[in-house]
């Protein structure tokens, strides 16, 4: 029996993300420190999620988790429909490439390469090859933060806006479905925070890229989807 395509559009989609009793341990200074206990959590294709919480409440280290930087001591971890607890780590590498884009508090641009390039080699890392699309797709995205007049220059000679900026456009470089984004506006003054709020936003709204945000921000909290609210390793207020 046929299925209409309209039936199609009306079956629920499979999370982007999924935790099931997911816990975290690490081993400090000979003792065990549980930075996450339980936690489940689930977030949809096309959403803006944001993880809220005072420092130390687990918020990155979910972020790490998603990302495949880690692994759990404990519970189930799902991101693209992909077990990424039983994944070896060329998987997640390769993971990482195709389907993730990374934003910083403290940007993490190359220091020796201008703001172009820096953009430029995501996407060599990601595997593409062609460099004539890639010219293109980074003078593209560089456009589209508002930094086509300072593409040649490097992150030292950027203030703090225009290098996050280029952080977000780098984040895009391999067009991946999930963008993490890990205190985006927190070492920035109020006006440029507002501006890079707004561009977050654009990535969701008009790109539908799914953004999974911590922040302290509370104008990224209200334009959220969906927040949890973290402390010490536990989601709150449920």
């Amino acid at each position: 029996m046929e299925t209409s395509g309209l039936d199609e559009d009306r079956r629920p989609l499979s999370p982007i993300i999924h935790f099931s009793n997911v816990s975290k341990e690490y081993v400090a200074s000979g003792k065990k420190v549980r930075a996450l206990e339980g936690v489940s959590i689930e977030v949809q294709p096309k959403q803006l999620a944001v993880l809220v919480g005072p420092s130390g409440a687990g918020k990155t280290t979910v972020l790490n988790l998603v990302a495949g930087l880690e692994k759990p001591t404990s519970g189930e971890v799902r991101v693209l429909d992909m077990d990424l607890v039983d994944s070896d780590e060329n998987f997640l590498s390769s993971f990482r490439a195709a389907n993730i884009g990374f934003i910083f508090q403290s940007y993490n641009l190359v220091s020796t390469l201008t703001a172009r390039e820096n953009v430029e080699l995501m996407m060599e890392l990601a595997g593409w090859s062609d460099a004539n699309r890639n010219e293109k797709r980074t003078n593209e995205l560089v456009e589209s933060v508002g930094l086509t007049e300072r593409a040649d220059h490097l992150p030292s000679q950027l203030s703090g806006g225009e290098q996050q900026r280029i952080a977000i456009a780098r984040a895009l470089a391999n067009d991946p479905q999930l963008i993490l984004a890990d205190e985006p506006t927190g070492n920035l003054d109020t006006k440029t925070g507002s501006e890079i709020v707004t561009l977050l936003q654009t990535l969701n709204e008009a790109n539908g890229k799914t953004v999974v945000i911590t922040t302290h921000d509370e104008r990224i909290v209200k334009m959220a989807d969906v927040v949890f609210m973290m402390e010490r390793g536990r989601l709150t207020g449920e």
